[in-house]
């Protein structure tokens, strides 16, 4: 009897799964549909992945398909990556995030040198002058991407945009600033003694078998990478991205992953095995604008109950990303697109809800 009950139960169990990933399928599928979705997602749910699919092409020219390998431009996820070894250096005692920018990086020049954190870095509250000045795309199609189209080392970076003067008071005002996590990524550097992209392959690349993920240069031609296209709403069109230089993206948003590599990342990241409790939860703590270490973490509301969830969205023109994790039900959301036709954090809280249930 009580291996009877116990096949009862797994069947059960397994039946489960299968209905929820059958509900999950198709309303994942109807909405890329009905929104003109093109791109990859992957949804987890206690340990297993219940929905894995791509839509639409990697390249609209010679209509290359995109799929479950392709590599995409992952955008600011890159920061979530950024503020984990920030927090690893912490956790070794190799940096202190109420110590200052001048104690890591001396020679920085900016006013905010001996006046901003690492923590007020962290969490955007710098008061450092915005890195980007170009704010839709009416104004980048008139007079183009001054920081990304000319190459640029990090030092130059750094010296040339993130070295300006205060515009606010560090710790009062949030304001989503690039110039953030490029200063965070020299600190790195200046830490480790080694390139950014190298800490992050020893770190957390290398240990997590992250095979699909790394640092785009113009330079490089990387096989299996998506093509990336913004949608023009002058002409409604799907156009190509403007041409510029990821690498002047650094340590804010120069990634490329696929959802496989980056789901790798939320289980280590989430299970623990990149940094301790103490460390997650300081990263998941919301200060202004709910914004806590590289990441969002705010209540989200499911038929009329309340869930905690982290979300790490990027968009640089055509790529558009999302990672997002509800911290007590084990579900994760990787969304990867190389197109700018779909609101892709109306489509992550949907998927949500329908994963939760």
């Amino acid at each position: 009897m009580k291996r009877l009950l116990v096949c009862v139960l797994v069947l059960s169990a397994a039946s489960n799964i299968v209905a929820q990933s059958s509900v999950l399928n198709r309303f994942v599928t109807d909405y890329a549909k009905k929104h003109d979705f093109n791109g990859t997602v992957l949804v987890r749910k206690n340990g297993r992945n219940r929905f894995e699919r791509s839509f639409g092409f990697a390249n609209f020219k010679f209509k290359v398909p995109d799929t479950n390998t392709t590599k995409y431009k992952i955008a600011s996820i890159t920061k979530a990556f950024t503020a984990v070894l920030i927090l690893q250096l912490r956790e070794e005692g190799k940096l202190d995030l109420n110590k200052t920018i001048k104690t890591y990086l001396p020679a920085y020049a900016g006013e905010a040198g001996d006046k901003s954190t690492v923590h007020q870095l962290l969490n955007h509250t710098s008061g450092i002058d915005n890195f980007d000045k170009v704010k839709s795309a009416e104004d980048a199609m008139q007079n183009g991407f001054p920081t990304y189209q000319k190459p640029y080392t990090s030092d130059q970076l750094l010296a040339k945009f993130c070295s300006g003067p205060l515009v606010n008071q560090p710790g009062k005002t949030f304001d989503y600033n690039n110039a953030d996590y490029i200063i965070l990524g020299k600190i790195i550097e200046a830490i480790e003694g080694k390139s950014y992209e190298t800490v992050l392959k020893v770190r957390i690349f290398d240990p997590l078998g992250l095979k699909e993920t790394g640092m785009l240069t113009q330079g490089q031609i990387l096989e299996g990478l998506a093509d990336t296209y913004f949608f023009r709403d002058d002409i409604k069109l799907l156009v190509n991205d403007f041409p510029v230089y990821p690498e002047n993206w650094y340590a804010a948003g120069s990634m490329y992953s696929t959802a496989n590599d980056l789901m790798q990342f939320a289980n280590a990241l989430f299970g623990k095995k990149l940094l301790k409790k103490e460390s997650l939860d300081l990263m998941f703590t919301p200060g202004l604008d709910d914004y806590g270490y590289g990441v969002w973490a705010y209540d989200t509301k499911v038929d009329g109950k309340s869930y905690r969830v982290v979300k790490r969205p990027g968009q640089i023109m055509g790529a558009q990303t999302q990672l997002y994790h509800f911290l007590d039900k084990d579900i994760t959301v990787v969304i990867l697109s190389n197109t700018g036709t779909t609101d892709l954090d109306a489509f992550v809280a949907e998927i949500g809800k329908v994963a939760v249930r």
